[in-house]
């Protein structure tokens, strides 16, 4: 079969190719999954350069979520079939025509959602949602978050609006607002505007600000943490521009704010399975109702990864950089 490997780190678009390699067998327990598409997310290119939590030994397979086609059955695993269509957000090298997962951290896909979706449909969605079910934030209350035009960005506004948690959202150009506004998400401003802050202030009037989430890094940590009410939380999700967080202590101190980070790996893997199976539920209602969009901007062939993956880091594209075998 073909599969997506790098034999060095360093910038996707100079290491990735794509290798012939053996057919897997699922053991006990596994599952042998027949790859339709697959997203491109961050973490996935970060791993690649070396520069993630998870680094993986070389030569190596990349890619974290897909969806498939059940294609073979280990010993033991009952409740899947061969023929049936399961999404997976935590397995290992799946950008391939074939992969081997865990049956119980497969989800079966329900017909209603397209293959765009389902193929989605796990690690950003649900980080988003669990990242959401964490803030213990009540109806009514204010959150901000930068990369507001970003997927995770997108997906925490689409799914506080049911919740009735109001998000303030920031992103970088001013064109971000407009496209958001386009997808019904409004309440954005745009940091490269003079007096953004007077705007953010016009927006939630008087309310506090209790959340900060912050997936950038750099001066923007800084700028959501300069907007946070007394007693406020800093959420670190991600960091787009920086590994490094430019932060006022001032801002720490007089306002005993409190800064924690965020890695949804380690939060899905430790959420009792009763809370799991309600949140992916609620994410599969929302995608039915429409509450919740997961777009693709383009779709690639595995010959085309190097190129792909320069087109995720793209300014202003709309949706997901799928890969197909």
């Amino acid at each position: 079969m073909r599969a997506i490997t790098h034999t060095q780190f360093g910038e996707p678009s100079d290491v990735l190719a794509v290798e012939e390699v053996p057919l897997p067998e699922p053991s006990a327990g596994e599952v042998r999954v027949r790859t339709i598409l697959s997203p491109i997310h961050n973490h996935d290119l970060w791993t690649i350069r070396g520069t993630y939590g998870f680094k993986p030994e070389l030569p190596a397979r990349a890619g974290t979520e897909a969806v498939g086609v059940v294609d073979a059955l280990g010993e033991g695993v009952t409740h899947l079939s061969v023929g049936q269509r399961v999404a997976s957000g935590s397995t290992f090298g799946v950008w391939a025509e074939y992969f081997i997962a865990k049956a119980g951290a497969l989800i079966p896909v329900d017909d209603s959602i397209s293959d765009e979706a389902a193929a989605q449909l796990v690690a950003m969605p649900f980080s988003a949602i669990s990242l959401l079910e964490s803030l213990d934030l009540a109806e009514g209350d204010w959150l901000v978050q930068n990369a507001a035009n970003g997927a995770v960005g997108r997906l925490v506004a689409q799914l506080a609006a049911p919740r009735k948690i109001n998000v303030l959202g920031l992103v970088r150009r001013a064109a971000g607002v407009e496209e958001l506004a386009a997808q019904g998400i409004v309440n954005v401003v745009s940091t490269d505007s003079t007096n953004w802050v007077e705007q953010v202030r016009a927006l939630t009037g008087d309310a506090p600000l209790r959340v900060g989430i912050d997936s950038v890094g750099g001066t923007a940590s800084g700028d959501v943490l300069s907007l946070l009410a007394e007693d406020g939380s800093l959420i670190v999700f991600g960091a787009m521009a920086s590994p490094v967080m430019e932060i006022s202590s001032g801002d720490i101190i007089f306002k005993n704010v409190t800064v924690k980070g965020f890695w949804g790996s380690t939060v899905g893997a430790t959420m009792p399975a009763d809370t799991r199976r309600a949140l992916f539920a609620e994410l599969v209602r929302r995608i039915q109702d429409g509450d919740l969009t997961l777009p693709v901007e383009a779709t690639y062939s595995f010959e085309d990864a190097r190129e792909a993956s320069d087109a995720n880091f793209v300014p202003g594209r709309d949706g997901k950089i799928m890969l197909r075998p």
